[in-house]
This record gives C-alpha cells, structure tokens and sequence, in this order.
C-alpha cells in the first residue's frame, strides 16, 4: 500500500521497495531485512533508501497524544525512534568500522516494524517494541498500523517573516496539530527564508521540555526537540526537494500534546529580570571557562539546587563567559549524570538529559536564532533535575573509576580488543575502567572512537539508544571543555550498561551473515 508519494526516483528498484514496505507494515523483521540487504548489494545508495524508509513508516509513527489517563492513572506513550535511528546513521556511517557502513541502516530497518503505531501498542491493540517492554499481550495477528493524523497540504499565510513565524509557533502551542503542520508546509516554500524556518522548528521543539522528573511517568523528555533535528538533518541529506515526507514524519508532533513550556519560561525570565534581555549581547561573548571555573558549574549542577544553578550560569555570563562553552561544561556535567547510573533500567533520565544538551549545542552550531540563549538554563536545569532523580533512585551513585591491574603494561590494541568484548558483553564497569585505561596511557584517540561507536552500532533493538552513543562522541570531537574525556567514559557506560531487549546483537550478527562479515 502507497503512504504519501511512491518511489520518487524512477531509476529506483520500485518493485524492491513496494516489497520492503509490504513487509515492514506486515510488522516482519526478517523479511524487511532481507529486502534490505538485497537493496545494500545492488548498491543503491543511502541517501535513497533513507528517503524510501521515511516515507513507508511515516504515516504510522504519529501518536494522537503522549499521555493516557486510564482509570485514573497516567500512562505514558512514546514518542518515535524510526525518524532519530535514521538520522543517526548517516553521521554513524563515518565513524565505524568501514565494512560496517551500512550496519546503522540495517539496525533502523531491524527495529522499524516494532516500531509503528505506537499508540495502538500502549493499549494492547497491536504488537511492537512497547508491547515487548511493558508485556502487553497482543492478537497473534497483528491489524494494520493505523493513521493518526493525515498528511496535509501547504497554506500560506500572509505577514512578515517574524509574523508568520510567530503564527506558526502559535498554533504549536495550541495544539491545533493539522493546521500548524500546513503553515510549516507553507513556510518551507518561502526557500529564501527556508534556514529561518528550520531553525523555529528546532526551536520549537527545544522549548517543549518536561519540568521536573521525580515520581513522573511521562519522563523521556527532549524527544520533540530530537526529533526536529532528525527532520532538519534528514531534509539536508536528501534535498528538501523530495523531502516531503521527513516532514511528514518529523514535523505534525512537535504540536501533540502534553506540551512542557515552563521550563523555559525560566530562562526567560532569567534573561529578561537578570541579565537585563541583553541576548544578542551575551551570545557574542568568546570568553573560554577556567578548569576552576568548568569543575565548578559541574558541580553546581549535580550536586545543588536549581536556584544555586541558575546563579552559577548568570554570573559566568556576567563575566564574560561565551555561552557555546558553558554549554560544553553543561555536557560535561551530563556525562557524569550516565557515569553515576547503575541499574539498567534507570538510564532513561541520564540518557535523554545528555542527548537534549547535545542537540542544544547543535542548534547553537547551526542557527543564529534570536532566543538560544535561553536554552542554555533549560539545558542547565534540566541535567539537575536528571542528577537529583538519579541521586535518589536505588541502584545508582558514584563509583571509583580505576584502570585495571598491571593494564600499564598492554598495548593500545589489546587494551581496544578488551574494550570492545566487554562493551559487547554488557559489562559496563568494566568498560569504564578499560576506556581509562586507554586514556591514562596517552594512546591516539580517534581508534578508541571508532571502537566505541562501532559497539554503539553492533547493539540494536532499539536503535535510539545508538544515538545516545553517538552524542557523547559527537560532543568529544567537537568541545572546548577541559575535561572532554569524561566524555568516553560516558559513552563506554552508556553504551554497556543501558537497558537491552531480547537479544541486543541479533540484528547485527543477521547483517554480517548477509553480508558475508565474520561476525566479529
């Protein structure tokens, strides 16, 4: 059955594409992957398949809404993992192993099938990801994914560029989903005022951010901002002229409710009361952080109170600070929110706290938006919230991280190959210890990158959680903070230790023997 448009390109293989999408609605892994696979020798390339794969699963990722109140308690529905899989593994491509390349797409299409509708799985109507992780049982015939909002098309909107801007994010606020999504399509048509577009909708979806964590069920928060750059970036790479459905896929949610806007009012008012408005102002400032400085707000950040928080990032910026590299302080402080994690389900608050700082600094590196400076507190409170949650959650707490006995005296590859076993067996102490390990010796540092996101790749399931992998290298090859490899130690713990399903190296080992890797 069609989606939106069929196969755009008409030198595509569209019979190889009806079929992988007859499969992945038929919700079949194994037979979505062989198609897959045969795509992947033929040679097609990736930026085609990435576009194929976002039209066949967009119609069916959208929810209705992000909350249930069933008999008086709050269920939470999730939000999509197919658009940010795909957006992770154009950047993975370059980073793994090079017989591995097309190992992130193979994980996406893995997980793709489990993946539709996830309304319908939350209450037991059909089978998928959500229904694995809470155990709801399902009809062994699984009923076609359903269609919660509509595709749309464009409406121009007349005004000035701010105006049609501040119409747009309105109607987001609103909630009047249909509606906002056919002015943004009508937005996108203004092409010479297309990357003012884009950077409201990034920005949209960083202000809507849950403001507070403890007790709450409704806790993965940060998604719609993931999911804006996945639209931004996927559009980037196929060429917003056939990019129709990435907005499709990425843009109706960002106007679903329950929408979080409080957190940011913070920020807002802290710029506007303390800092006198002066944004354009501060986000000139170039100033670098001391390591006295950087430690310092660290440690406001997961160890103090929210109001100790704000007064650390208000007076950095008083004294000249550049806000890009108090953000990079705030990565740090995230990647030691993962470093305290220790039971396997209690990540969810330390990975999205990381990946929402990650995604801040990249919309920091790609927009000249007016307001960013006030995600700079958003960013801030949040990794607090995250630390405080985590900090009274059993199964965590600080640990010493120490290079295993006589390790002094192993080269840099054995200590690698140690590193990659154990990453792949879910030891994630282990691998701590053996990430600084590698560190303390004064190795090269690009082959530990590689091995560390090569495991993030190796684990599926749900392919998310390579993304999270992915921002803490992202963020090590691109911050200016002193303490940036506190960054590989994070991805080596979140890597081993976040919560797995089934079996995590499935998807990876059927790539391998389809593609006639040795498994290794």
């Amino acid at each position: 059955m069609a989606t939106t448009a069929p196969v755009v390109n008409e030198s595509a293989p569209a019979a190889e594409y009806a079929r992988l999408e007859e499969r992945i609605i038929a919700r079949d892994q194994k037979g979505a992957s062989d198609v897959l696979y045969r795509l992947m020798k033929q040679g097609r390339p990736v930026t085609e398949i990435t576009r194929e794969t976002v039209r066949i699963h967009a119609p069916y990722t959208h929810v209705p809404y992000h909350q249930r109140l069933d008999d008086g308690i709050v269920k939470f529905v999730n939000n999509d993992h197919c658009l940010l899989s795909e957006r992770v593994g154009l950047p993975l491509r370059s980073m793994i192993r090079p017989e591995l390349a097309w190992l992130p797409m193979a994980q996406t299409v893995w997980y793709m099938p489990t993946g539709l509708d996830p309304w319908n799985q939350l209450i037991g109507k059909a089978p998928g990801h959500y229904t694995r992780l809470y155990d709801i049982k399902v009809s062994t015939t699984p009923p076609l994914p359903e269609r919660h909002w509509p595709d749309q098309a464009p409406v121009r909107v007349e005004g000035t560029l701010r105006e049609r801007l501040n119409h747009w994010l309105t109607l987001v606020q609103r909630g009047e989903v249909l509606e906002s999504y056919r002015v943004f399509l009508g937005l996108m048509q203004d092409v010479p005022n297309r990357r003012h577009v884009l950077a409201q909708l990034a920005f949209a979806g960083l202000i809507d951010v849950q403001d507070r964590m403890w007790h709450n069920r409704s806790y993965t928060t940060g998604h719609k901002g993931y999911r804006a750059r996945a639209t931004i970036e996927l559009g980037d790479a196929i060429g917003w002229d056939q990019a129709h459905d990435v907005l499709y896929a990425g843009v109706p949610d960002i106007a679903v409710g329950p929408r979080w806007y409080s957190c940011y009012e913070v920020g807002c008012n802290v710029v506007q009361n303390l800092l006198d408005g002066r944004d354009a102002e501060l986000l000139r400032q170039e100033m670098p952080l001391t390591p006295a400085e950087e430690a310092m707000l660290v440690d406001v950040v997961t160890r103090q109170r929210e109001f100790s928080v704000i007064d650390a990032v208000v007076a950095l910026l008083k004294a000249g600070r550049s806000a890009r590299r108090i953000l990079d302080a705030i990565q740090i402080a995230a990647a030691q929110v993962i470093l305290e994690t220790g039971e396997p389900n209690n990540y969810s608050m330390a990975q999205h706290g990381y990946e929402y700082c990650n995604t801040v600094g990249w919309f920091y590196d790609s927009f000249d938006h007016p307001h960013r400076l006030k995600l700079l507190f958003v960013a801030a409170l949040f990794i607090n919230r995250g630390s405080e949650h985590q900090a009274n959650t059993p199964g965590n707490g600080r640990r010493t991280i120490a290079p295993p006995p006589g390790s002094e005296g192993w080269s840099a590859r054995e200590i690698l190959d140690k590193l990659e076993r154990a990453l792949l067996a879910l030891r994630a102490d282990e691998s701590v210890d053996l990430t600084a390990a590698y560190l303390k010796g004064g190795h090269d540092r690009a082959p530990l990158v590689q091995v560390l996101a090569t495991a993030a790749c190796k684990i599926g399931n749900d392919p998310h959680n390579q993304e999270l992998g992915l921002c803490t290298l992202e963020d090590y090859l691109h911050t200016r903070a002193h303490d940036r490899d506190r960054l590989l130690l994070a991805s080596a713990q979140h890597t081993a230790g976040h919560r797995k399903y089934g079996d995590p190296l499935e998807a990876y080992q059927r790539f391998a023997e389809a593609m006639g890797l040795d498994g290794r």
